[in-house]
């Protein structure tokens, strides 16, 4: 009897190994540890600090048509400051992007801001398409999860609002 009660918590303990090992959620936010594991074997070990990812993800949902701005309203507005100071535009390229990378996953959150008429569905699809296939080919790191949250939608009339304060000279 002793042997079965044994057996039974054996059986418990793999159960909830097996649970645990199959989606393992990444440990640090891009914040956190400057670099995970990426490639481990018998020459090497390679590192990828999150800022790569993070940078990867950015780019790859600016290149899907329909993506006008990333970051929220508050993200935007410290880009167009940052923008302004000489030197200061380094994080512009990670605005709107979060990653949590582990050692062989990473999920990525994205803050878009999209063009007025575009298929919120189907531009979702496609930046999620994108972002997954560029951070997979280019570190090796599998992409469990791109959460997508649409901050905005940029309407023409914004674009025609801008043009004349910029047009206009500071100095005579």
């Amino acid at each position: 009897m002793a042997q079965n009660s044994d057996t039974s918590s054996g059986q418990a303990t793999q159960q909830t190994g097996a649970q645990s090992s199959e989606r393992r959620i990444p440990e640090t936010r891009s914040g956190g540890s400057p670099a995970r594991t990426a490639d481990e074997g018998s020459q090497g070990k390679t590192t990828i600090a999150a800022s790569v990812v993070q940078k990867i993800a950015g780019m790859a949902a600016r290149e899907v048509s329909g993506v006008h701005a990333m970051g929220g309203g508050v993200s935007r507005a410290f880009g167009a400051l940052r923008d302004r100071i000489p030197g200061g535009s380094g994080t512009s390229s990670t605005s709107g992007v979060q990653v949590e990378v582990g050692e062989k996953q990473t999920a990525v959150d994205l803050d878009l801001v999209v063009e007025y008429g575009a298929s919120i569905v189907d531009l979702s699809r496609a930046v999620r398409r994108n972002v997954i296939t560029a951070v997979e080919r280019m570190t090796g790191l599998d992409v469990i999860e791109v959460n997508i949250v649409v901050n905005d939608i940029h309407l023409p009339s914004d674009d025609e609002e801008e043009a004349p304060q910029s047009a206009q000279s500071r100095v005579e």
